[in-house]
């Protein structure tokens, strides 16, 4: 095998560990990312596993990466470049975070979701890797926000932190519903949620506009 042909083997092998690392993980978290169970799914020694991380935490920071990449393709590439910035493109996001919820990409749900929870109390890289993927979110949305209020769109006194606040707890309330309480109504009710949301947060149409 020549050296080009073994860097591409060893690559491959590392993507098929992450690809059923996301599947395990999102079913048995973070911490029930063993490296036997993983070995048995993937017919590998654990040896073999093992030797593409070096350790359990650098496979769990792989995946949390893998997750943020997936959030990425399924949220915000859904939605067209051509969707304005602003409240065009905050809707049409929030639209496509219901729909990757709904759609159980994940067997067991938004895996960055469930391993904020599992990791919000402990310290560590995981847990700073998390937060900094939860972080980068949150200012994106913020950036949207601002855009809408400069915009004419939102209110001008709209907080743009309460906002970001209760569109967190819409989503978080989703995969709560769907999740643990297999409510399939629960992406209903969300959008619903959001449109109340919205609507408490526009600049009012006036006769004649």
């Amino acid at each position: 095998m020549s050296p080009r042909s073994s860097v591409a083997e060893t690559r491959r092998t590392r993507q098929r560990i992450v690809d059923r690392s996301l599947v395990v993980a999102s079913l048995y978290g973070l911490d029930g990312l063993t490296i036997g169970r993983l070995a048995t799914d993937l017919g590998m020694s654990k040896a073999g596993v093992l030797g593409h991380f070096g350790t359990k935490e650098s496979l769990q920071l792989a995946v949390v990466d893998a997750a943020a990449e997936l959030f990425t393709r399924k949220v915000l590439n859904q939605v067209a470049d051509d969707v304005p910035p602003g409240l065009p493109r905050l809707q049409a996001w929030c639209d496509a975070w219901v729909s990757y919820l709904a759609r159980d990409v994940l067997p067991g749900g938004c895996l960055l979701t469930a391993a904020a929870a599992e990791f919000d109390g402990r310290s560590g890289p995981v847990r700073d890797a998390i937060a900094g993927m939860n972080d980068l979110w949150q200012r994106d949305l913020r950036l949207q926000i601002r855009h809408a209020i400069t915009a004419g769109e939102l209110q001008p006194d709209t907080d743009a932190d309460q906002l970001v606040y209760e569109m967190a707890g819409i989503m978080l309330a989703l995969n709560h519903f769907l999740q643990l309480q297999r409510d399939r109504s629960a992406p209903a009710r969300a959008r619903r949620a959001l449109h109340r949301l919205w609507e408490g947060v526009k600049v009012p149409v006036r006769n004649g506009d």
